[in-house]
């Protein structure tokens, strides 16, 4: 219904009768009434310009000339108030509705048609209607509906004391010219008469506040929120089905249409007051109802979107609508995608995808020239949160719909073949998803391109403007990634655009990439990030640091008891305790602060990765690296500190300390849950490599001869005894040949590096996810690393530490670099690097570094 309607409540089912409210002296009188009809009808003034905010109504004598046509239209709609004039085309058609046929005055009014008079039986006005006499009943209901706005189904005609029936023709009901009739309502038909008449009320206060030429007092703003606390009050939290009728009833009742006519009326007060009711329902949607409801409100917020947009594009009202509908529509399109047209009907009676498309083509078009001036001029702040939040939102049920209801099989190819498109309601919106995409991947490239004048970057504080136009182009970057995946070679041509610009991609990760986002789709690109890039990734899986002591989870550790103490404090706390960080201190000892925490960490993992332990094997060839022991349940604990040990590592990634131990590719491979080939067990069984690449390229002659007596079986000690393994069912009696050989191989490592380890890396595994800040990450952080990566992480680089570097690069908090305190501290690092110009150990390194540390 338009919004020069006075909007109705239209409730099926159940009958009951309304009321009319009067406001008198700021009270509300309710009195049971018929439908006032004569609410829907067309006011003129002396000018006969129709305006915007009056209430629609026609009063004519018997003698009068006059009947409405459609010379009405052009005039209406040129008499609008400039606000109006932009609203939707519902709205000006019924305005200037058409009640007479298109011939002259002088032609219907010959001895073929009729004319009569329709009298709104409440206070008697009058409408002309001209008409032939074989005309039906129903074409007079559709007219007046066109004239007044008075739904259809709500008319009753009355002539001669009988209700006229719509199949009948005029002829048939006897009517004659000059006749009389009565147009009278229906009685109201629903389920919630009480939210029907509260928003009836709600519309009639609307209605009376645009009529009036006087200021809109507070008072109107506080008894509209009223109202809406007693709509929301009635509509039930724990039956859905019943709560979805109560919010049909505000839709229906053009509620929405009537808040945004308030909010364009040039009265004082008016847009205020509207404002502050329309801001007021869409935080009562989020805030009175539960969250399985939200969904059903967005049909309501996208009418208020659709009726605000003709105002502005940037009206705020409409900004918060459209942030709000965004918001909706993430919940809705993540479970169901949007409703489809069937017959130009929307089945669900939810959004469809032609609803929300222009949203999308209005932030396109918002991002792209955002984009350009954030090149073009340094002083530019680039795109808006708002608008990057929004065009994420709108599209997520966007790529549901197409995914879910188009049946996507595979990258659609662009131009569509039409004729072949199974969907070809969908065919301007995937094209045009398309240009959007193109359009705003030349742009981004241009943008990198641009950034890449600025690296590297200069020193905090210089160019700062310009940065700041960068701070939303990974977000952009990872919409324009899920539309490629949409589109046949869109993907592989985004990725290439990456690669081009890798360096300026890798400072928005460092600089802009934030713990709350979603960064997937970059860490399965590893070619379009260095290792910067991947560490700031995959160090924000974890918790933040906490800076107050209160919150760390504090240790007190004797020396002499280090290994049994830390593992009742980490083992056995929750791992909820240890996300804030840890507090430690020795007994007997005054030192602390990360330098103690530091000599902690190292100690500790120097304990459990001693082959001592039997917890882990180092490797052969180098013995920083290590992998977990098939052996290690000698100790019945072993699981236990297993798990223990993935912790404390977790935990020393999150504080940054390196700890001086390098996990072998196997045991690597193994946590990132990816197969593990020949070539990967070199450095841990160097024999087995090498044994294994012998029998692939032994002769096949000779394999087959079974000269080497080989059999899917695998020797295994255990205990100081030796047993004989199945690698498969039966695997003593099947015989290595040429044919199996590969099959055997892979057996056979699978069982030594897998099989025989899955426990202790299931429970390394589970201690590492405890300490992430979603344990469900824990195959992901490594899977988003490159093992070297992991190395430089954990053991840090081989060179000595360049002082000369790290000096230019600290900042003082409370010092000034000239201060004695900071001179001998880099005195002390300067003795440092002397020494291991010396060939001073990286253990012994690590010793100074730990005790300068609990100097500061």
């Amino acid at each position: 219904m338009s919004l020069l309607q006075s909007p109705t409540v239209n409730c099926p089912s159940q009958r009951s009768s309304t009321t009319v409210t009067a406001v008198v002296n700021g009270h509300d009188h309710r009195v049971p009434s018929k439908r006032k009809l004569d609410d829907y009808a067309p006011s003129f003034d002396d000018d006969d310009d129709l305006h915007f905010s009056d209430v629609v109504s026609v009063r004519m004598r018997k003698d009068d000339s006059l009947a409405v046509d459609s010379s009405f239209t052009g005039k209406n709609q040129s008499s609008s108030s400039s606000s109006s004039s932009h609203f939707d085309t519902r709205v000006s058609d019924s305005k200037s509705a058409h009640c007479s046929c298109s011939s002259p005055p002088a032609i219907c009014r010959s001895a073929s048609r009729l004319q009569f008079f329709i009298r709104m039986i409440s206070d008697g006005n009058h409408i002309v209607i001209h008409a032939n006499s074989d005309d039906t009943v129903k074409s007079l209901h559709e007219r007046i509906q066109a004239i007044t706005g008075i739904p259809v189904i709500e008319q009753r005609l009355i002539y001669r004391g009988k209700q006229l029936q719509w199949e009948q023709s005029l002829a048939e009901c006897s009517i004659q010219n000059d006749a009389g009739l009565h147009l009278v309502g229906r009685m109201r038909s629903t389920k919630h008469p009480q939210t029907c008449q509260v928003i009836d009320d709600i519309v009639s206060f609307i209605s009376r506040l645009c009529k009036t030429e006087l200021p809109c007092h507070l008072y109107a703003s506080k008894h509209i929120k009223s109202l809406m606390n007693e709509f929301f009050s009635l509509t039930t939290k724990d039956d859905n089905e019943t709560a979805i009728g109560h919010l049909q009833i505000f839709m229906s009742s053009s509620a929405p249409a009537a808040l945004a006519m308030l909010y364009v009326s040039t009265i004082k007060g008016n847009k205020e007051c509207a404002e502050s009711s329309i801001r007021h329902f869409l935080n009562s949607c989020r805030i009175s109802l539960p969250k399985p409801l939200h969904t059903q409100c967005a049909p309501i917020v996208l009418e208020f979107c659709k009726l605000l947009r003709a105002v502005a594009h940037d009206d705020p009202l409409y900004l918060s609508c459209r942030s709000t509908l965004g918001s909706l529509l993430e919940t809705m399109g993540i479970s169901r995608g949007l409703s489809k047209y069937s017959g130009g009907e929307d089945v669900n009676g939810l959004i469809v995808i032609q609803d929300i498309f222009p949203f999308i083509n209005e932030l396109a078009n918002r991002l792209s020239r955002d984009l350009v001036s954030s090149m073009e001029s340094t002083t530019a702040n680039g795109p808006g949160s708002s608008d990057v939040r929004d065009f994420s939102a709108f599209l997520l049920p966007l790529y549901a719909t197409i995914t879910e209801h188009v049946g996507f099989q595979g990258p659609i190819s662009v131009p569509l073949d039409k004729r072949g498109f199974s969907h070809p309601l969908y065919v301007e919106e995937i094209e045009q998803l398309h240009v959007i995409f193109s359009d705003l991947l030349i742009k981004m490239d241009n943008c990198l391109a641009k950034m890449e004048d600025f690296l590297p970057l200069k020193p905090s504080g210089e160019g700062e403007s310009s940065r700041t136009a960068w701070s939303h182009y990974l977000a952009i970057l990872k919409e324009l990634n899920n539309i490629a995946k949409l589109y046949e070679n869109a993907e592989e041509h985004f990725w290439a655009v990456l690669r081009l610009r890798k360096a300026s991609l890798c400072v928005l990760i460092v600089k802009y990439a934030k713990r709350i986002d979603d960064h997937q789709w970059l860490l399965q690109h590893k070619d379009v990030t260095d290792f910067e890039s991947r560490r700031h990734l995959a160090m924000m899986m974890f918790p933040e640091v906490k800076e107050d002591y209160e919150e760390l989870h504090e240790m007190l550790i004797d020396r002499s008891q280090l290994l049994a103490e830390s593992f009742e404090y980490i083992a056995r706390a929750d791992p909820e305790a240890l996300h804030g960080g840890l507090f430690m201190e020795f007994k007997n000892e005054e030192a602390t602060g990360p330098g103690v925490l530091r000599e902690w960490f190292f100690l500790v993992i120097q304990a459990l990765f001693d082959q001592q332990k039997a917890l882990f094997v180092a490797c052969p060839n180098d013995r920083r690296r290590f992998f977990p022991n098939p052996a290690s349940k000698v100790d019945p604990m072993h699981l236990d500190y297993f798990t223990f040990t993935g912790r404390v590592v977790a935990l020393a990634l999150m504080h940054k300390v390196q700890v001086g131990i390098v996990f072998d590719r196997v045991f690597f491979l193994q946590l990132a849950g990816r197969h593990i080939s020949l070539e990967d067990i070199r450095d841990a069984d160097p024999c087995l490599y090498s044994s294994c690449k012998k029998i692939l390229e032994m002769d096949a002659d000779f394999i087959d001869s079974d000269a080497l007596g080989l059999t899917f079986v695998r020797e295994v000690e255990q205990l100081g005894s030796r047993k004989i393994v199945d690698l498969c069912p039966d695997g003593k009696s099947i015989s290595v040949t040429s044919k199996n050989r590969e099959e055997y191989v892979n057996l056979l490592i699978r069982h030594r590096f897998v099989t025989s380890t899955s426990d202790q890396v299931s429970r390394f595994a589970r201690g590492f996810a405890d300490i992430l800040c979603n344990s469900g990450l824990q195959p992901v952080f490594f899977q988003s690393l490159e093992l070297e990566d992991l190395d430089w992480m954990l053991y840090g680089s081989e060179s000595g530490v360049c002082i000369e570097d790290w000096k230019a690069h600290t900042e003082y908090n409370g010092y000034k670099e000239t201060d004695p305190q900071i001179s001998w501290f880099w005195k002390d690092w300067f003795n440092l690097g002397e020494a291991c110009m010396w060939g001073l150990s990286y253990l012994d390194q690590m010793k100074i570094y730990g005790c300068t540390m609990c100097w500061i």
